[in-house]
């Protein structure tokens, strides 16, 4: 998990915005890189979690007008830095900023390895990590439910209580 992965967080197709998103120890310095602000310099670790507005460039080449935010780890969703680029949508667009975080040293994500990095870094356990996969496949209002609910915790919360009562036996 030495390395910076990247891909595009939200649904191909038509859409008002398309996410990107970008985890790992080389994030604030390839979102630095790509990212310049209006009437702003380089984001900081103050600006942790605020949102800055400008535009994206392959080197001189305009890529996208964007909102960026940048969230140091540990308090993030992998335990990593991250940082999220919010770009108009569409597929060309998410593509366009995908491939100039890749052009500076990011890797393609796995499907799956943001959560597999939470995961890991112990953010989630693997009924929590689960929960992530089926929240994404819910059809239904109640499987969403439960599956939101296994996310906060719940059955790991039940094993834990039932693992105290064994051990008070």
């Amino acid at each position: 998990m030495d390395h910076t992965i990247a891909a595009i967080s939200t649904a191909t197709g038509e859409a008002g915005i398309g996410i990107v998103r970008m985890s790992g120890k080389d994030s604030f310095e390839i979102g630095n890189k790509i990212f310049r602000g209006i009437n702003s310099k380089e984001v900081t670790i103050k600006d942790n979690r605020k949102m800055k507005y400008g535009h994206i460039y392959d080197g001189e080449k305009l890529i996208d007008e964007v909102l960026i935010c940048f969230m140091k780890g540990p308090h993030t969703y992998t335990r990593e830095d991250i940082v999220e680029i919010y770009t108009h949508g569409g597929v060309i667009s998410v593509k366009k900023v995908l491939d100039t975080l890749l052009k500076n040293g990011a890797e393609v994500a796995d499907r799956g390895e943001f959560t597999k990095r939470a995961f890991l870094n112990g953010r989630l356990d693997l009924s929590q990590a689960e929960a992530v996969i089926d929240m994404i496949k819910a059809k239904t209002d109640k499987a969403y439910d439960a599956s939101l609910n296994q996310l906060e915790g719940s059955l790991k919360n039940k094993i834990g209580e039932y693992r105290d009562k064994m051990l008070n036996v």
